[in-house]
């Protein structure tokens, strides 16, 4: 294998790693997940003024658990369907 083959496979083996790495799927669930888990313990916390603001419904807490929800499922579709390595092209 010459040194040219080389660099072009290490190249492409690098490639593929920063398109793993920087899959949309990784960076819209973690920062779901980590608003959700924010706004979600705001929720927990809240006290009966911020309650009664919202007429008794703990939105915090409603809407930091639907974030929550998104973002494990963006994470856990990029566990279940990662992105497939690019094809190198012949030529």
């Amino acid at each position: 294998m010459s040194e040219l083959q080389r660099e072009v496979t290490e190249l492409e083996r690098k490639s593929a790693s920063a398109a793993r790495l920087f899959d949309i799927r990784r960076i819209i669930g973690g920062l779901f997940t980590l608003y959700g888990v924010m706004v979600g313990g705001a929720g927990v916390f809240a006290s009966s003024a911020d309650l009664k603001k919202a007429q008794g419904v703990n939105i915090n807490l409603w809407t930091g658990l639907g974030m929550l929800a998104l973002g494990l499922f963006f994470l856990i579709w990029l566990k279940l369907r990662p992105t497939a390595p690019p094809v190198p092209e012949d030529g």
